[in-house]
């Protein structure tokens, strides 16, 4: 009978739900953002010196260039999910305010919506700050 209980209990233990300590999407952008500091708002980033782009969900879309984050809060931004394929047309090598970015589901591979970009704000690291990757490893 012990060995039932225990066998049963086992199997209720395994067949629960992992429980993620994730953080908010507040949080996350927080986090991502760290010590640096915010600086003029800009109308376009160049996106072939983009070295990541990162979805915070319904928040944000955050790209790299070089050591400064520029993140840009599109309207929209509630459709953002952090697994969402970005899909945009570039052109003349910028992405700018008024841009439109397509939302692919990567689950079923198809189109289900579009967020508008708004001004990219820069954060540049404040001096002295440590040099740390943004980038999850």
């Amino acid at each position: 009978m012990k060995k039932l209980l225990l066998a049963l209990a086992f199997g209720a233990v395994m067949a629960a739900p992992a429980t993620s300590a994730r953080l908010s999407p507040d949080a996350e952008l927080a986090k991502l953002i760290g010590n640096r500091v915010a600086d003029k708002p800009t109308g376009c980033i160049d996106l072939s010196m983009a070295r990541s782009t990162r979805i915070i969900e319904g928040r944000a879309i955050v790209y790299e260039i070089g050591s400064t984050l520029y993140v840009n809060r599109p309207g929209g931004v509630e459709h953002l999910r952090d697994d969402d394929i970005l899909v945009t047309r570039v052109f003349g090598g910028q992405l700018c305010r008024l841009d439109t970015v397509n939302l692919v589901s990567r689950a079923g591979n198809f189109q289900h919506g579009f967020v508008v970009l708004g001004d990219f704000i820069p954060y540049r690291r404040a001096d002295g700050a440590p040099k740390a990757s943004p980038t999850p490893a």
